[in-house]
């Protein structure tokens, strides 16, 4: 069994990487391949950082209530191993408190309800300005734990049968599966199209094509009579996965009944 202190540990100390001065010696080491070491670039990135200082953004630039934030870029899918410092990263500015957040509060809206909404509206935000935020990221803007946050989205999710763009849903880096069925159900239960599916689930048309293609190759060998190992052992895929999709399968079954 995982520590929690280990688990909770691993998934903060990245927020440490999320810095402007690893983001552009990460890009130079990245476009001159030939300047010089980690050592060289991070030099670079602290000259360039002498300049940029002088000319950060005025306060007219960030309203009351906003925050600059670091995310991921949306084009950065991670690799194996890859740390945070080796990743693209683009500052996304996110509205924290606005005046309808107020309101709420004053209305006694529950806190559960606002907290939500706000982890949405941000998440929603950094997609549009070509970043991704993590469940950690929310956690620490909200100042709650990253597993209400997981609980928050994920339940939104699942009654609303869309997808809030974050990185553990647009990169799959999570373990969560929640979109995959939630893309499925839209082309088997709603018969959408991919393209239409694409733009309501936050994700690429290929990436869409990739998961309706995997879902259709496990349910054939499932109806085969193939066990989940050899379906994994055939498709080259983790036993997670095919059990996850047939588990989706299920459910679309149950609703089409």
């Amino acid at each position: 069994m995982i520590n929690k202190t280990n688990r909770v540990k691993a998934g903060l100390e990245p927020l440490l990487a999320k810095t402007l001065e690893n983001a552009l010696a990460h890009r130079i080491e990245k476009e001159f391949p030939r300047s010089g070491g980690p050592r060289i670039c991070k030099l670079c990135a602290e000259m360039i950082l002498e300049v940029v200082h002088g000319h950060v953004r005025s306060k007219q630039s960030i309203r009351h209530g906003q925050v600059l934030w670091t995310a991921v870029s949306i084009d950065d899918r991670p690799g194996w191993s890859q740390k945070i410092a080796d990743t693209d990263l683009v500052p996304v500015l996110l509205d924290v408190s606005t005046p309808q957040d107020i309101q709420s509060g004053i209305d006694r809206v529950h806190l559960r309800q606002i907290r939500l909404h706000k982890a949405i509206r941000m998440c929603q935000q950094a997609y549009e300005q070509g970043g991704l935020l993590t469940n950690y990221d929310l956690s620490e803007i909200l100042n709650i734990p990253d597993s209400l946050v997981g609980q928050l989205l994920a339940g939104y999710e699942r009654q609303n049968k869309t997808v809030v763009p974050r990185r553990g849903t647009i990169h799959d880096a999570g373990s969560s599966v929640s979109h995959k069925g939630i893309i499925c159900r839209k082309r088997y239960v709603e018969g959408k199209s991919a393209d239409q599916i694409a733009r309501e689930t936050y994700h690429s048309i290929e990436a869409v094509d990739r998961y309706l293609g995997q879902f259709d190759r496990v349910r054939h060998c499932y109806r085969q009579g193939l066990s989940t190992i050899e379906t994994a052992h055939i498709l080259n895929c983790s036993i997670s996965l095919v059990e996850a999709y047939r588990q989706i399968d299920k459910e679309l079954e149950g609703e089409d009944a």
